[in-house]
C-alpha cells in the first residue's frame, strides 16, 4: 500500500486525467456509487469521471489507514458548487480492488436548524 497516494488519485480524479487514473485501478476492479446505486467497472467509472461537466479541485481532509482498507474524505469543488466524498478503498498490490463512494452536497444549514439555535460551526 506504500505505493498508493490518495492525494495524487484525488488529482487525477479532479483533474479529469483519465490515464493518470487507469494507473490505480485493478483490472477488474469495481466502482459503487451508493447514492444512486450505480456500480461500474474501472473504465467506466474514469468515462463518467473525465465526462462530468466543470473544471473541479480538491483536497483529502482525512484518511483512516486499516491494512489493504483505506478510508478517505475529501471536498471536491468547482465555481459553483461543493461537495464532501467519502470513499471506502479496497486496495490490492498498491491497485483499488473496489471503491466505494458516497456523495453529498456541501451547504448552509438549513433554516429549520438554525430556528433551533443548536449546534456551532465546524469551519469558518
Amino acid at each position: 500500500m506504500d505505493d498508493f497516494s490518495v492525494k495524487e488519485f484525488l488529482r487525477g480524479v479532479t483533474r479529469q486525467d483519465a490515464e493518470a487514473l487507469r494507473a490505480y485501478f485493478a483490472a477488474d476492479a469495481a466502482v459503487y456509487w451508493h447514492n444512486s446505486n450505480e456500480c461500474f467497472t474501472a473504465e467506466e467509472y474514469i468515462r463518467a469521471n473525465c465526462a462530468y461537466p466543470g473544471t473541479w479541485d480538491g483536497a483529502v481532509e482525512r484518511v483512516e489507514n486499516a491494512g489493504e482498507r483505506m478510508i478517505v474524505v475529501a471536498k471536491v469543488w468547482d465555481k459553483k458548487s461543493a461537495y464532501r466524498v467519502v470513499s471506502f478503498l479496497a486496495l490490492e498490490g498498491g491497485k483499488i480492488r473496489r471503491l466505494d463512494e458516497y456523495w453529498g452536497d456541501v451547504g448552509e444549514v438549513p433554516e429549520w436548524r438554525r430556528e433551533m439555535g443548536i449546534g456551532k460551526t465546524i469551519e469558518a
